[in-house]
């Protein structure tokens, strides 16, 4: 008895579409991070990308519980110089790219190496309930 390994020029990619429209941040970044890594179906593999494209609309409409949306802080820090700490509250980062608080989330719960990089670029976040990617014909997925 052999154990099966999935390569990933053999799996057959699938597009979901996700409506965030008064969905919970962490639900959306769940089910969208277990789609793009491949954990719903069968052959998932750890060490290979096995997963789906995730088309999330109506990002600007996603919601935080509690009293995140002031006390929640995003960090970066650019260059590596002392005190080039840049710091924002969910609130100031939705006013200037709504779509940036699903894809850190999402970003996240993936692996935080090479493939994760690659796994990421399946995610395409639309702030509106418009995207491009009517020709994929993606499929509704729904938010438990």
């Amino acid at each position: 008895m052999k154990t099966f390994s999935a390569k990933a020029q053999d799996m057959t990619r699938q597009w979901w579409i996700i409506d965030a429209k008064d969905q919970v941040l962490g639900q959306v970044a769940v089910a969208a991070a277990n789609l793009i890594r491949g954990k719903t179906r069968p052959t998932f593999t750890p060490h290979v990308d096995t997963g789906d494209f995730v088309v999330v609309i109506n990002a600007d409409q996603v919601r935080l519980t509690g009293k995140k949306e002031q006390q929640k802080v995003y960090t970066s820090k650019r260059g590596g110089y002392i005190g080039n700490q840049k710091v924002e509250t969910a609130e100031k980062v939705r006013q200037r790219r709504p779509e940036l608080l699903v894809h850190r989330a999402v970003k996240g719960m993936v692996p935080h190496n090479r493939l994760g990089d690659a796994i990421v670029t399946k995610l395409k976040v639309y702030v509106g309930a418009d995207h491009p990617h009517v020709a994929q014909n993606p499929q509704p997925f729904v938010v438990a």
